[in-house]
């Protein structure tokens, strides 16, 4: 089966397109340094034609607000356009556990509105959405901080490890359309100000954690139910310290 993966050369599509290979598919990797752009449309036909499958894990190189929303608008018009063109029978995206509870944050309403434009095409799908990844605690860290502080929400979350993220897309990608939204997550919940503080010290940083209820997430604020998934969630084995092990051992 040929399956195109949108956003294929970075961390989840990267792993994504391995675990798909090692099955026994054909994977086109789309992406714009391998000649696929699905913000100007270059090369998307060309890359579309003979797959049964389209997934998209590309993400915004910008969270502006506008520019996001811009991306993730014009990259699925564009996308989904040309898999109607081309006879795509199931398009799978990854999204975010919590999207539509975090609609004050502009990255949030772009993700939504993502969502949105699959949701209204005739094209059968399957949106994942994740909890945040334990790669993406740098990032956490970099949009919190204020000087040597970084300012955190006390809210629970659930990460995963994007080890166990590819792999429920392989799932996924495999299975028959759903026609609406499944939910990873990683085996533990805890506080985002306590997790991002072990990073931290795992990653010898000596910023440390000021906890606050009130501290904004990409501009939403938290509560205890906006970062975790509902009953029925598919769960990650990976557990943070295991993860924290890995990235210790690769160093």
């Amino acid at each position: 089966m040929k399956i195109v993966i949108v956003g294929g050369t970075g961390l989840i599509g990267s792993k994504l397109t391995t675990a798909l290979r090692n099955r026994g598919h054909e994977v086109l990797v789309a992406a714009p340094n391998t000649g696929v752009n699905t913000l100007t449309g270059e090369g998307l036909a060309d890359a579309l034609i003979g797959a049964q499958v389209v997934v998209d894990v590309a993400n915004s190189p910008s969270f502006e607000d506008k520019a996001v929303l811009e991306f993730f608008e014009t990259s699925g018009r564009n996308l989904l356009a040309a898999e109607k063109v081309a006879g795509v029978k199931h398009h799978v995206a990854l999204s975010v556990v919590g999207t539509d509870r975090l609609q004050a944050s502009g990255y949030f309403r772009a993700k939504a509105a993502q969502e949105a434009l699959i949701k209204g095409s005739a094209i059968p799908y399957t949106i994942v959405h994740s909890t945040q990844f334990f790669e993406f605690m740098g990032g956490i860290v970099k949009s919190s901080a204020k000087g040597e502080a970084i300012h955190l929400s006390t809210a629970l979350m659930q990460p995963i490890a994007s080890d166990d993220v590819a792999a429920a897309m392989a799932d996924v990608t495999l299975a028959a359309p759903v026609n609406g939204t499944v939910e990873i997550a990683g085996p533990e919940r805890v506080r985002q100000s306590e997790i991002v503080q072990r990073y931290l010290a795992e990653m010898q940083d000596s910023r440390s954690v000021v906890a606050d209820p009130k501290a904004l997430y990409f501009g939403a604020e938290l509560d205890d139910r906006s970062l975790v998934p509902a009953a029925g969630a598919r769960i990650g084995a990976i557990r943070f310290d295991a993860w924290l092990a890995q990235q210790r051992a690769a160093k």
